[in-house]
């Protein structure tokens, strides 16, 4: 008897081993997080100089110019906060909670953030992203080929309808029927 007490706890403290450096592999996302940090940086500073250049030629820009610049500020924009969407909220989902609670900048959507509405959400912002290129497209529609305004569209709407399949998939799996 004492010899399989023996048994199961050097057992469980094997499978006690093997689940804490399983669960602690999940600290090896945080170099990738603070990457993505780096990244955010990037796009601050790319913004500043977008952001100089508009000021600095705002006089001698045309309309459809000022236009195509603001556009590319705002895809900045949007570019970033999909970084802090990813950053926080996938940090948050698979690293370790942030505890916020309380604080008064804690964004709403971060109480009830899991991983399909992240994958959701991402989904979203990248068809925005996607929308503020297209719109640059057509503006510029003089300066390209019917051939890159047909494969920008249809890389759209795939965003699109990848985005629809994401948000039926994760509503299906969340809020399945009662059936009687």
């Amino acid at each position: 008897m004492q010899e399989k007490l023996k048994k199961t706890a050097t057992e469980y403290k094997q499978n006690n081993i093997m689940s804490n450096i399983l669960f602690g592999s999940r600290w090896l996302q945080v170099p990738l997080y603070l990457g993505l940090i780096v990244a955010q940086a990037v796009y601050v500073f790319f913004f500043g100089v977008e952001l100089v250049h508009l000021v600095s030629k705002a006089s001698t820009l045309v309309e459809a110019d000022i236009m195509l610049i603001v556009l590319g500020l705002i895809d900045v924009v949007m570019i970033s906060n999909l970084l802090i969407m990813v950053i926080v909220g996938g940090y948050e989902t698979f690293v370790s909670r942030l505890n916020l609670e309380g604080h008064p900048d804690e964004p709403d959507w971060l109480s009830h953030v899991n991983a399909n509405l992240l994958k959701v959400k991402l989904a979203t912002a990248i068809i925005g992203i996607s929308s503020i290129h297209l719109l640059k497209t057509f503006i510029n529609a003089e300066n390209l080929s019917d051939k890159v305004m047909i494969a920008q569209t249809a890389i759209h709407m795939t965003f699109v309808f990848s985005a629809i399949a994401i948000a039926y998939i994760d509503k299906l799996m969340t809020h399945p029927e009662n059936k009687h």
